[in-house]
């Protein structure tokens, strides 16, 4: 369905989508050299977010695009920021979206200490991008070897997450089955940080996140380059 064009909410710089960072222009210009059309720009970045910037677990989730670029290590939020982050950078209107999913879905991924703790259901959002008139859903979430490494260890099933492929054309959601709850969409990343659902989580303090985020990062890391073979 046709919707109306965008805000300039969805165009423009915020202090976590640092489009306007040298950094992350000349990656996105760089990505999208060989494209012809906004289509193709979106592909091109779409397929770069999801195998280039491989998820883990993180409690640092506050991260600029800019620094998403230069780490190896990056949380699914900071993913979708620097998706986003890139696509404004391409000219291509961006923003998020936000769900409640239940928590089972991170099992696999985070330690059994952390998980325990974790309410039910928990946040989740994903990029979606404006193009011919309609907003698209785009996630990256899982890179190729981490994907097929789920299927391979029975981790999830292709009914419930039939493919990581994204036309350009067709939302691509892949936690469409566990979602309990939509919470709406959000022009950036910034804006979800403040949003009733997440303050009303009652999430830890930055300092506390940053100054224990290794650990988590270490198990978490041994998780998925487990699951994807490494």
């Amino acid at each position: 369905m046709k919707t109306e064009l965008p805000q300039s909410a969805h165009l423009r710089a915020t202090k976590l989508c640092n489009f306007d960072h040298p950094a992350v222009r000349d990656k996105a210009k760089t990505i999208v050299e060989a494209a012809d059309t906004p289509k193709d720009r979106a592909l091109s970045i779409f397929y770069f977010v999801r195998d280039a910037i491989p998820f883990d677990a993180t409690l640092d989730i506050w991260e600029r695009a800019s620094e998403t670029l230069g780490k190896r290590v990056n949380d699914y939020c900071n993913k979708v920021n620097l998706q986003v982050a890139l696509l404004r950078a391409a000219g291509i209107p961006a923003r998020c979206h936000l769900v409640q999913v239940r928590k089972e879905v991170l099992k696999a991924f985070i330690p059994r200490f952390i998980y325990n703790r974790l309410p039910s259901p928990v946040g989740h959002f994903w990029c979606e991008c404006y193009l011919d008139g309609m907003w698209i859903a785009c996630e990256t979430l899982f890179d190729e070897p981490l994907y097929l490494g789920m299927l391979g260890a029975s981790l999830v099933t292709r009914e419930q997450i039939p493919t990581i492929d994204w036309d350009g054309e067709s939302d691509l959601v892949l936690f469409q089955s566990w979602i309990v709850n939509d919470e709406g969409t959000y022009p950036a990343f910034d804006d979800i940080l403040t949003s009733p659902m997440m303050t009303e989580a009652g999430m830890p303090p930055k300092i506390l996140c940053k100054l224990f985020d290794p650990i988590p990062v270490f198990l978490s890391r041994r998780r998925t380059d487990s699951i994807r073979g490494r």
